[in-house]
């Protein structure tokens, strides 16, 4: 009978005991609600840092913090708060605090760089679990936060605006066609879903004057540019790093003299905002400048080789003078004789 009391006292106490250690756990674990996760910066260029802080509110003596980033976009750099392993896209970053090594920490710091080669708008974000929280002396522990925080972040490249040029070689004649080329141009252009160009004649020489300027699509359909603009009615892509695309057109004007083009590139998808325009001026034919006859320098005056026949100047007076003079020496002559 004592040996049953024995067993029966053994067994209540282990009840008890496991009540007791089980009422300590979940007692002790608790949600962390103050911790949250912030980076220093939204949007950043390629070959640029940013910060990625997870903040716990309180001190902690234990933790790790798991991020998940895209490793195309992001460089792992550096951290703070702890021992990190960096791989395939994920960092980890584990801290424990021991008395006398170390502090504890209501905060880590991971930092990551983005990668050079990043031509166009590139949106991506981290995802961030926290997990192994306790405080200092791990008296307290907090239940893992495994629903990720996502830090959205965009890498936009530092563009360079678009360019537009007009070439072609040697003198334009009028109504000859002169071969063209309109080249739209960036060492690293913002990136267009659907972009047109469009063309205009806003000077010419004359009312009377005409413009033609041509050009043959992919299906060889001749398009005119002054009427059509170019490219679908959609428009096309454009964008990324050494741009250029170049138009070959055939100009042909009328009429000799001045002429200005003004050329825009527009963004269907943004009621035809202006991407870049330019006025290009075209002259057409050979020009003369009427020279300044005030400025034309004095020659010595040179006399005629022959007489005039008429007119009153200073040689006819003096003919007359000595046909005068000969024709008394005549008559004195023969009166004395």
């Amino acid at each position: 009978m004592k040996k049953l009391y024995f067993v029966i006292g053994i067994l209540f106490l282990i009840i008890i005991l496991s009540m007791q250690f089980t009422t300590t756990i979940f007692a002790e674990t608790t949600k962390l609600d103050s911790a949250e996760v912030s980076v220093n910066k939204t949007k950043i260029a390629p070959g640029e840092e940013v910060n990625l802080v997870a903040s716990f509110g309180k001190a902690l003596g234990a933790y790790t913090v798991n991020v998940e980033y895209d490793k195309d976009v992001f460089d792992y750099v550096r951290s703070e708060g702890g021992e990190a392993s960096n791989q395939n896209g994920k960092v980890i970053l584990t801290y424990y605090y021991s008395q006398g090594q170390g502090n504890p920490r209501s905060n880590a710091i991971i930092t990551f760089k983005a990668k050079n080669n990043i031509y166009a708008d590139t949106p991506t974000d981290f995802s961030v679990t926290l997990t192994g929280l306790s405080n200092p002396d791990n008296s307290e522990e907090y239940e893992d936060i495994e629903e990720p925080f996502k830090k959205d972040i965009l890498v936009q490249p530092k563009y360079v605006d678009y360019n537009l040029k007009l070439e072609y070689t040697g003198v334009i004649l009028p109504n000859l066609e002169k071969n063209m080329n309109l080249i739209t141009e960036s060492a690293l252009g913002k990136n267009y879903e659907h972009v047109r160009l469009t063309m205009e004649v806003t000077k010419a020489p004359s009312k009377n004057a005409t413009v033609k300027l041509l050009a043959i699509d992919d299906d060889d359909a001749q398009v005119d540019l002054l009427h059509s603009g170019w490219g679908e009615e959609g428009g096309y892509k454009l964008g990324g790093k050494d741009v250029k695309q170049v138009l070959a057109l055939r100009g042909e004007f009328s009429e000799i003299g001045d002429y200005t083009i003004h050329v825009k590139l527009i963004d269907r998808d943004n009621e035809d905002k202006t991407i870049a325009e330019k006025n290009f001026n075209i002259k057409v034919g050979q020009t003369t400048t009427e020279t300044n006859k005030d400025n034309k320098p004095e020659t010595e005056k040179e006399k005629p080789a022959t007489l005039p026949k008429a007119g009153g100047t200073e040689y006819t007076a003096i003919t007359i003078v000595a046909t005068i003079l000969a024709s008394a020496y005549l008559l004195l002559t023969k009166k004395f004789k």
